[in-house]
């Protein structure tokens, strides 16, 4: 979602001339199709890098414009997020050292936005998601200020009548709503294009769709989602939820939601895929289209159908039609969209190498693979791999399933390296980018299996927003060793799993503000309930404060263990596992301290202590947009204490 120059304010009058604008590209498309005027008999392949800015703490550093600034270099350019940069790498011929001056581009121009961002006291991290990501980093106030930003946000969320639904479900579940399209700039993916003619389009894209469970399978890089472990690559699920417009009468006649696999095999080609869309999906933003198409086409000039780029570029396709003009010359291209970014450079190389050598390697002998193979596979193959990694079971041609893993070593990687191979790629290419799609295979450890297994090895130390600053670490450290070999560093399957070495400033900056070591695994109880149930939580679970919740999980009080100790000194309640006194048991609301105090994730930890000591309370309840997400209570502060205490006298 590179940056566009849009109406900040469109009225409807602006509106009705950019759609009258989109129909004329349409129809000056047709004509260009008609008279073979798109460039055919080439195949270019290129690449979009989205990058994270992260601060000296590992967290989002909303620092896009100034890096950009200080870097001054055109392929950069911004993204959502103040806290995501993009990269858009120069075209070049399929063939050759292709594959190998993409991963030369791809360190150069990485290096120039890292170089400016830590002139800046930040760093660039490549990762699908970032782990160390946090509700509050979704605020407007991090949105990038650009006119076709917030014109996007506004479209959006007029046509959502609403806030924005996640749900996912994985290892973990995540349910909740979000006021703004920020959710999307959680994601980073790194973005292949495959540049084809015409006549080919159709059988190409069907083979783009074919294949890319397999290759993202193979690929997957985001396992984790403001703190949830949830699907292998939970970039597919989070952005097809970010930016899904339908309200609930369309979504209850399965209205198609904007960022979509497709329901079919292409037949007629790029031009029956942009009326579709546009068919299909409203307009959300418009711009100045300059001179029409077809006086263009009367000169006997190439037109750049900007109205039809525009509005492409609002449709989330995984693989999606692109039309583009270089020197004068105009061209169709295929944008894959699922790859993750990172976990290395050579990992992201390694991953287009595949996709490229299979949508090459299986033209020949599959050139009608919509007769071949049922599209409701192809679609269950891209959420089942998006899902498991690895671990997917799909179903290939002739309606054989098998595990991900091998179908990737004995069909795929082989048909990939004749693909590569007839376009005269080069053999120590093929070997080497390949050879890291196979060994990252046969070891099983994809990015996102290595930060699971890294997950694992902490559990029982530290707090999880260690665990996830770790990650991040790891991932930064091996990146620069990466940048540093210029080629030379370890891709993912050799990593050895993350693990914690907190010293005095990273504990520091992992116990800064409240959400950094909340408890959020809660027990609560309603107000309605009897004292007893309070009093068997506490000893059940070892707490000494129960919060209150209401029907609707508004907090109201909190029961504390003090409370309970009043009331059993009374004799109207039953001590755990004790005999209830006679008559009505009492009812929760009677003795908890109803309107507690509260802190939000993002109140600092010394304000934190303060308000404790100045309350005289033991816990105070942590809450974000009017509901409880977690707790904070003495014990923590006790347990935060002694850690940075052991740091310091450690370190002193």
């Amino acid at each position: 979602m590179g940056e566009q120059h849009v109406s900040e304010q469109v009225n409807e009058e602006q509106h009705q001339a950019f759609m009258r604008a989109l129909l004329d590209d349409v129809a000056a498309l047709e004509r260009l199709l008609q008279e073979d005027r798109i460039e055919s008999g080439v195949r270019r392949i290129g690449a979009e890098q989205e990058m994270f800015l992260v601060d000296r703490a590992l967290r989002p550093a909303p620092l896009a414009l100034e890096v950009l600034e200080r870097a001054a270099d055109g392929r950069l350019t911004t993204e959502l997020a103040r806290f995501n940069l993009e990269a858009n790498l120069c075209p070049l011929p399929f063939g050759g050292d292709c594959l190998r001056r993409l991963e030369a581009e791809l360190f150069e121009v990485v290096g120039r936005a890292a170089e400016a961002a830590r002139a800046l006291g930040a760093e660039v991290l490549l990762t699908g998601i970032l782990p160390t990501l946090r509700a509050g980093d979704l605020g407007l106030e991090n949105l990038t200020p650009k006119p076709r930003y917030h014109a996007l946000n506004r479209a959006l969320l007029a046509l959502r009548q609403g806030d924005f639904r996640v749900s996912i479900h994985g290892i973990d579940e995540l349910e909740m709503t979000h006021g703004n399209i920020l959710l999307e700039s959680c994601n980073t993916s790194f973005q292949v294009h495959l540049q084809v003619g015409p006549r080919e389009f159709a059988p190409l894209y069907n083979l783009a769709q074919a294949v890319t469970a397999p290759v993202l399978a193979a690929a997957v890089n985001s396992p984790l989602l403001l703190g949830n472990k949830l699907w292998h690559e939970t970039r597919i699920a989070l952005f097809e939820s970010s930016v899904d417009t339908r309200p609930a009468a369309r979504e209850a006649r399965q209205h198609r939601p904007r960022v979509h696999f497709g329901d079919g095999w292409v037949q007629g080609g790029a031009l029956d895929l942009f009326r579709e869309d546009i068919a299909r999906f409203r307009v959300l933003i418009t711009a100045e289209t300059g001179e029409p198409p077809a006086a263009v086409l009367a000169r006997g000039e190439v037109p750049d159908l900007k109205a039809l780029r525009v509005h492409n570029g609002t449709v989330y396709r995984w693989n999606r039609p692109c039309y583009g003009v270089a020197g004068g010359v105009a061209h169709l291209r295929i944008e894959s969209r699922a790859l993750p970014a990172g976990p290395t450079i050579l990992d992201e190389v390694a991953n287009a190498a595949f996709f490229f050598g299979l949508v090459a390697g299986l033209s020949g002998e599959h050139p009608r693979i919509d007769l071949e193979m049922p599209f409701e596979d192809a679609k269950a193959n891209f959420f089942a791999a998006a899902r498991h990694g690895l671990k997917a079971q799909l179903t290939w041609l002739g309606g054989r399933s098998y595990p991900a893993a091998e179908l990737i070593l004995s069909r795929l990687l082989p048909a990939a390296r004749e693909g590569l191979s007839a376009a005269g790629i080069d053999a120590a290419d093929i070997d080497r980018y390949l050879g890291v799609v196979e060994e990252r295979v046969r070891r099983g450890q994809t990015g996102a299996q290595w930060a699971l297994g890294s997950l694992s090895a902490m559990a029982g130390q530290g707090t999880p927003e260690m665990h996830h600053r770790a990650l991040c670490a790891a991932m930064l450290a091996r990146q620069r060793e990466e940048a540093r070999g210029a080629g030379a560093g370890r891709p993912v399957h050799t990593w050895e799993p993350a693990a914690l070495e907190p010293d005095r400033e990273s504990l520091r900056d992992s116990y800064r503000t409240v959400g950094q070591f909340m408890s959020t695994d809660l027990f609560t109880v309603r107000p309605t309930d009897i004292v007893d149930l309070a009093a068997s939580v506490m000893d059940w679970r070892h707490v000494r404060h129960v919060p209150v919740e209401d029907e609707q999980g508004r907090l109201v009080g909190v029961v504390s263990h003090r409370a309970l100790l009043r009331l059993l000194a009374r004799g109207t309640a039953a001590a755990p596992g004790g005999a209830a006194p006679a008559g009505a048991p009492p009812a929760v609301a009677s003795i908890m301290r109803p309107d507690p105090v509260t802190v939000t994730p993002e109140t600092p930890t010394l304000e934190a202590m303060r308000i404790m000591r100045e309350q005289r309370v033991g816990c105070l309840p942590v809450v974000a947009g009017g509901r409880l997400v977690g707790i904070v209570t003495e014990h923590d502060l006790i347990d935060v204490s002694a850690s940075l205490l052991e740091a310091f006298l450690r370190e002193g």
